[in-house]
């Protein structure tokens, strides 16, 4: 079947943000996001566009309007989540954001009412039930179809660097994975999710859509919940790699680094230029490394096997792309990414959290409440 492509004339962005909702008492999450939407429908004077429900009770999402800079996207996000937290207070509930919750337990969760999302569960079964999880979604505009794959591919090389400063899920279930990002190895078990195959044309892709839907894998485009895809009707790339990210400055720096790495992809195209990739193979060993060891992570950087330390070849990059943001105008936040390694990753801080508190995890809790505070 054809897949019409909206192409973006410009780069725009957008950011769809996943928070959870907890107990301001037990830090235990609460499946209320009903009561909080009715709270926001009352403040905002009818549905918010910028609020969604997600497939827990637990979780909310707060979602952009189309967006020229990443200044924008995140003045645009603090504006909602001042709406979602007045709408919180009331209700005895806390907001935070991590790519999983210290200590929740799955079975005390509930769906939202939907269609879609029983049908995931009907058919997913004790892997759906365990998605436990919240992550951050980056939508960058792209121009042309034909750049789309070129970039997914290109983009490959630079996931265990999104992955690694995004880790925010090293607990689940009370326990210490051992993982910088549990969420990234979880979400990965659901049939149509994962790390996006290597298309070079966009007729490969329809293709592959066809035999999606005549095979009864997918029903719709959107089943396809790849960590990097195309958003065909938005005429975007959809960046779907990092955890829940715990402060807004985080998530502008995080904005800015993927803004920036598909705008100089597609700027590189223009120059006639070819876009490296690697094997499949060593973009999924990338994944695990990032997932597993977080900042620490040793990650092959080139098809010849060569490796070296993620926080190095993060070093070279953000000077490589200090010329795109000062274009994009997000020079200050894409220096903010140098903050994350200097301070600790989420899942550091987490872990430091936990230890000082003699494994009490309703502390990491707080510490995740409190560093989304304004």
């Amino acid at each position: 079947m054809g897949v019409p492509f909206r192409a973006s004339p410009r780069p725009t962005i957008g950011v769809e943000w996943e928070l959870a909702l907890v107990d301001r008492s037990t830090r235990d999450l609460r499946n209320c996001a009903d009561q909080l939407f009715d709270g926001v429908r009352a403040r905002y004077g009818g549905d918010s566009p910028h609020v969604h429900k997600e497939m827990l009770r637990n979780t909310v999402e707060l979602v952009t309007g189309v967006c020229a800079t990443v200044g924008e996207a995140m003045d645009d996000l603090a504006g909602t989540l001042r709406l979602v937290r007045e709408a919180a207070e009331p209700l005895g509930i806390d907001l935070f954001s991590a790519g999983t919750h210290p200590f929740a337990q799955w079975s005390a969760q509930q769906l939202t009412a939907s269609p879609r999302y029983d049908e995931l569960i009907a058919r997913t079964q004790w892997w759906g039930r365990q998605m436990l999880i919240w992550g951050v979604h980056v939508h960058v505009g792209i121009s042309r179809v034909d750049r789309v794959f070129p970039i997914i591919n290109a983009l490959l090389l630079r996931y265990p660097h999104m992955l690694a400063l995004s880790a925010s899920s090293p607990m689940w279930a009370g326990v210490d994975t051992g993982y910088a990002s549990n969420r990234a190895m979880m979400f990965q078990q659901l049939p149509t999710a994962g790390l996006p195959f290597q298309f070079h044309t966009w007729r490969e892709f329809e293709g592959f859509v066809d035999d999606q839907l005549v095979t009864g894998v997918i029903d719709q485009l959107n089943e396809i919940r790849w960590d990097i895809r195309p958003a065909s009707h938005l005429g975007t790339i959809e960046v779907r790699v990092c955890d829940g990210v715990p402060t807004l400055r985080e998530l502008g720096a995080l904005t800015a680094l993927t803004h920036c790495l598909v705008v100089d992809l597609e700027r590189r195209l223009d120059a006639g230029e070819r876009l490296p990739e690697l094997p499949p193979w060593h973009v999924q060993e990338n994944k695990w490394r990032a997932a597993r060891y977080g900042l620490d992570a040793e990650i092959i950087v080139g098809a010849d096997n060569s490796e070296r330390p993620m926080i190095d070849d993060l070093h070279d990059l953000l000077e490589q792309l200090a010329p795109v943001a000062a274009r994009l105008g997000c020079t200050r936040e894409l220096e903010s990414v140098a903050e994350i390694p200097a301070r600790g990753a989420s899942y550091q801080r987490q872990r430091k959290v936990s230890a000082g508190a003699s494994g009490d995890l309703r502390a990491v809790v707080d510490s995740l409440v409190h560093e989304l505070e304004p």
